[in-house]
C-alpha cells in the first residue's frame, strides 16, 4: 500500500506526531514542519472540515475515534469516516474498529495502554492477530517496555502520553520507538540527535 509506505517514510524523518486537542493547536500544527497528526478535537459537524484543511496542507491525518463526539464506534461509523471524512487513518484502542477500518482502506494505529503485564501480553497478542499498521504505546515514559515490545513485533512503534520535554522524546526514540506523539505544541520540532 503506497500511502502506508509514504506515511512510514515521513515518520522515520519527522520522528514526531502532533496530537491536536483543540482548534488553536490545529493552527499551530499547520505552522510546524511535522507531517502527521492525531486529531482528538472536533465533532461530527466539523471533523470533515478539519481533515480537509490538514490534507490540503499535505498532512497525514489520523482520527482518534473515541475522542470525536457524534460518530458511532461500529461498521457504519467507519464507513461514514472512510467515505465522507476521508482521513489517512484512525487511532483507536478498539480492535474491532481496526478490522472495520482496514476493510474500508484506512491506515490503522492500535493504541495500547501499558497498565500491567496482562495488558501488555493481551495487547501484543491482539496486534499480532489484527495487524494494525502501527502500535501506539501509552504512556510514553517507559523506555524499557518500548524496547521489550519492539523485540516482539515488527510493527512500527509510536509512543505517547505524559511526554512533556525533549528528554522524554529522546529516551523513547533511543529505546526503539519510530515516533513519539505529543499534544505539547512547543515540542513540535523535529528531534536532533
Amino acid at each position: 500500500m503506497e500511502i502506508q509506505r509514504e506515511f512510514i517514510k515521513h515518520l522515520e524523518n519527522d520522528r514526531l506526531i502532533s496530537s491536536i486537542k483543540d482548534p488553536k493547536s490545529l493552527e499551530l500544527f499547520l505552522e510546524s514542519d511535522i507531517r502527521s497528526a492525531f486529531l482528538l478535537t472536533g465533532n461530527i459537524s466539523v471533523i470533515k472540515r478539519y481533515v480537509d484543511l490538514l490534507k490540503e496542507n499535505g498532512r497525514f491525518v489520523f482520527l482518534h475515534l473515541e475522542k470525536i463526539p457524534g460518530i458511532s464506534f461500529d461498521k457504519e461509523g467507519l464507513k461514514f469516516i472512510a467515505k465522507y471524512v476521508k482521513p489517512t487513518g484512525i487511532v483507536t484502542t478498539k480492535s474491532s474498529l481496526i478490522q472495520f477500518a482496514k476493510k474500508e482502506g484506512l491506515l490503522t494505529i492500535q493504541r495500547l495502554f501499558l497498565v500491567d503485564t496482562d495488558a501488555l501480553k493481551n495487547g501484543l497478542q491482539t496486534s499480532c492477530e489484527i495487524k494494525p499498521d502501527a502500535l501506539e504505546l501509552m504512556p510514553g515514559l517507559i523506555p524499557e517496555l518500548i524496547t521489550k515490545v519492539k523485540a516482539k513485533t515488527d510493527l512500527p512503534i509510536i509512543t505517547g502520553g505524559l511526554i512533556s520535554n525533549k528528554a522524554h522524546i529522546h529516551a523513547a526514540l533511543e529505546s526503539g520507538a519510530m515516533a513519539v506523539s505529543t499534544g505539547k505544541p512547543w515540542l513540535w520540532k523535529k528531534p536532533e540527535f
